[in-house]
């Protein structure tokens, strides 16, 4: 992992970070040749893959289905009206036909399908587009498992299928498998930038995490927290959850994870010989990042963190380490998580494994491996198998014996990464030795 010492005041680093982050502009441009990509690369693969002739997606203003705010240009903010999109695959060779059932076309990428003057009735426009083009599978976005697939309100689902001659309303799936594919696959365009999210994200959390924001004696946890959110709008991002920073300490109780995990952390001032803990995310691009890294408050004379404390992040590591092994296509959550766990209790490991999928959302559609709660596995969402070209939040953590503290703590990391088919890539490499805030007065 590359070492990050941004050793500036905090105004320098926002705006030598914002040099590497597009104007509002530049990154309409890019969203929208992404999107250009991922219709043209990624999409007409997976329909064929998943046997699916026209999907059809639709949603009222305000009330948008998640899959459809993926595909709405980067300068629509919400779907019109009462946006209807279908995407039809002609056969192998053939481009897929892209068609907006609207009062407008929607960008440069569906083109406008419905005269009202010549058709003043939506829903039997969109009847029409689906007849004259006889679609084997029509599949609609319902599903009872995954939330982020099942955007079609019950109205609307009710209304197609109602519009729809009985012969045709026959052939109308669910896109459970289809929706969950484009929202989990990533593109070569998308692959070229995420490292930087991920970049930007380590840089914010190492600034966070030195004497440049840090007076021990002083800061509180709060300050950090609102730090990092005040930095984040400063570089013209956003977070997709409000970030948390806590403390263990040799003489704080022993760590109980349902607490820890059910409600927020308190307040508490920062001091010397804490290990402070970060759970930070940020968006852009239509990307997220979920990263979780340590800093150890150093004493007065001491130079390094307790070797007890390198010793449990060499532990966490070596955690990662096995999960990402285990990683193979085909393979479901709930077995990545039972393998993993199974390797490392036999290395006298200690594992809590809650990893998630990544990208257009921050907990996005994928695999489920693991809860914080439940290391049983998962059904159905646990059951999903991995595929090529997807993203993860690599979130785990590893118990172990401190003797400086004289109890047991977990070290908490999360870091972002990518699985190609084969392998298990960083984005932007990942935590292997603490960050380090002095105690010591100024000279």
């Amino acid at each position: 992992m590359r070492k990050l010492l941004i050793l500036v005041v905090a105004m320098a680093c926002s705006r030598s970070w914002a040099a590497d982050i597009g104007s509002m502009q530049e990154r309409s441009q890019l969203i929208d040749r992404i999107l250009a990509q991922r219709f043209e690369d990624v999409l007409p693969g997976l329909m064929r893959r998943e046997k699916i002739d026209m999907w059809v997606i639709m949603s009222r203003e305000y009330n948008e289905d998640p899959v459809i705010k993926t595909m709405l240009p980067s300068t629509w903010i919400s779907a019109r009206r009462h946006t209807m999109l279908v995407i039809y695959d002609p056969g192998p060779g053939q481009p897929l036909e892209q068609l907006a059932v609207a009062r407008y076309a929607v960008g440069d990428l569906f083109e406008k399908a419905w005269d009202k003057e010549a058709q003043p009735d939506q829903w039997a426009a969109l009847a029409d587009v689906i007849a004259a083009r006889d679609p084997a599978r029509i599949a609609v976005n319902v599903s009872d498992s995954f939330a982020l697939a099942d955007g079609m309100s019950s109205t609307e689902h009710r209304k197609l299928l109602a519009a729809l001659p009985e012969e045709l309303r026959t052939r109308v799936v669910p896109a459970e498998k289809l929706a969950i594919a484009w929202l989990e696959t990533r593109s070569e365009l998308e692959m070229e930038h995420y490292p930087e999210l991920a970049r930007i994200g380590h840089q914010l959390i190492a600034t966070a995490f030195s004497n440049e924001v840090v007076t021990p004696g002083v800061t509180t946890t709060s300050d950090v927290v609102w730090w990092l959110r005040d930095q984040t709008t400063k570089l013209g991002l956003a977070n997709w959850f409000h970030p948390t920073v806590s403390i263990q300490r040799a003489d704080s109780a022993q760590f109980d994870a349902v607490e820890a995990f059910s409600k927020r952390p308190g307040e508490e001032v920062i001091q010397p010989g804490d290990l402070i803990h970060v759970d930070f995310g940020i968006t852009y691009l239509r990307l997220n990042t979920d990263q979780q890294q340590h800093a150890y408050v150093l004493k007065p004379g001491e130079t390094e963190a307790p070797a007890g404390l390198v010793k449990a992040l060499a532990n966490a590591n070596r955690l990662q380490d096995i999960l990402t092994d285990n990683f193979r296509t085909g393979r479901s959550g709930n077995d990545i998580l039972r393998l993993s766990r199974e390797q490392a209790i036999e290395e006298g490991i200690k594992p809590s494994i809650y990893t998630h999928p990544l990208g257009f959302h921050g907990h996005a559609a994928g695999p489920t491996i693991g809860m914080w709660d439940d290391q049983g596995g998962l059904p159905v969402k646990g059951d999903y198998p991995l595929y090529p070209d997807t993203a993860y939040s690599i979130e785990l953590n590893a118990a172990t014996y401190i003797p400086e503290w004289d109890k047991e703590i977990p070290i908490k990391l999360e870091e972002d990464a990518f699985f190609d088919g084969d392998t298990v890539e960083y984005l932007d490499g990942r935590q292997t030795s603490f960050h380090l805030i002095t105690s010591d007065p100024a000279p």
